[in-house]
């Protein structure tokens, strides 16, 4: 049952409408708030919103946690110095919102924090204010590198490109 509803969810709703939610100024916003972030803290933050599953993916019973662990791999969030990469991933047809974060991070970060800030993304994004959702997002999450990974004084590298991917 569940499987049919994850099939009708990637089927119909307004996933089409990716672009017009999340706007070139958008993200231009999104990138600039992720520099900010990096530049208080040693993480590293990647953000990617996916309009909708493939069927056959759906069908194969790849899901949102699934999705997001793949993409964690393929855009190379584990691939940083500290071993602080996380990825925010949001899945519009499901409004399934996912935080992965990289083994250094998950020790030092519990899992209910990561929910509160999906859990703040999700009521922006249902009010339909996609901007604040996404900002709101990205800010909590440099919060709690800064709290954990606190930057230092010196210059670093930024490790992975800023801008959010629409896939």
């Amino acid at each position: 049952m569940e499987r049919m509803r994850r099939l009708w969810l990637n089927l119909s709703g307004d996933w089409f409408r990716l672009s017009r939610r999340f706007s070139p100024a958008l993200l231009d916003e999104m990138a600039a708030a992720i520099a900010a972030g990096e530049r208080t803290h040693l993480g590293e933050i990647r953000f990617a919103v996916e309009s909708r599953l493939a069927l056959a993916d759906v069908l194969g019973g790849l899901d949102a946690p699934t999705r997001a662990r793949q993409l964690f791999t393929q855009l190379r969030v584990w691939d940083t110095e500290h071993n602080c990469g996380v990825l925010l991933y949001v899945l519009m047809a499901e409004h399934r919102i996912e935080v992965v974060a990289d083994r250094g991070i998950a020790a030092k970060v519990p899992a209910e924090e990561w929910s509160a800030i999906c859990a703040r993304m999700r009521e922006c994004y249902a009010g339909g204010d996609w901007r604040a959702g996404s900002l709101a997002g990205i800010a909590a999450a440099s919060e709690l590198l800064e709290r954990h990974f606190p930057g230092n004084e010196g210059a670093r590298p930024d490790e992975l490109p800023n801008r959010p991917v629409l896939l």
